[in-house]
């Protein structure tokens, strides 16, 4: 069984606060996240900003239009800096999404890493190759976009926006 991760960094031309205000609202996943996978958080009793010990339920179709229970804890929070959720229920085996804040000059840098493992063993890992890394990138590849046109593009050369790995 493997364990796979992946890395994104963006910079967006706005400040610190209004990164962490937009992206430590939950009722803002949805508006980053592609119409095809068919996201809707469901939790009635998350509050409006991210603290630890957080539980956020979701709706997500991530295949054949299959209707999939989502739940995530907001395990570690740093006002402005970094949030961490995992996943408690849900299509992984592990989910550990840690969300990173930096101010650089003229914005923000904001940084994914995820490290995820499927389920199914040896089928699971068949599963990544076939569609669960491209899934994956489609789904950050448009989270990128989708931040560009809320914010703005970074004025200057954008880092590597996506990189994937696997631990040994």
């Amino acid at each position: 069984m493997s364990t796979y991760s992946l890395k994104t960094i963006q910079h967006i031309p706005i400040d610190i606060s209004q990164a962490w205000d937009f992206f430590s609202d939950p009722a803002n996943l949805q508006a980053i996240t592609p119409d095809n996978m068919g996201f809707h958080i469901i939790s009635k009793h998350h509050g409006n900003k991210m603290y630890a010990g957080q539980l956020i339920e979701y709706k997500v179709k991530p295949v054949l239009n299959f209707p999939i229970y989502w739940m995530t804890e907001i395990t570690q929070v740093a006002d402005k800096q970094y949030f961490i959720d995992e996943q408690r229920f849900g299509p992984y085996r592990l989910w550990h999404h840690q969300h990173h804040f930096k101010e650089i000059d003229g914005g923000v840098q904001m940084t994914d890493i995820v490290h995820y493992r499927n389920p199914l063993g040896i089928i699971g890992n068949i599963a990544n190759t076939l569609f669960v890394q491209k899934q994956l990138r489609n789904i950050f590849e448009y989270r990128f976009k989708k931040v560009e046109e809320l914010f703005g593009k970074w004025d200057g050369q954008q880092p590597n926006a996506l990189e994937f790995g696997k631990a040994a």
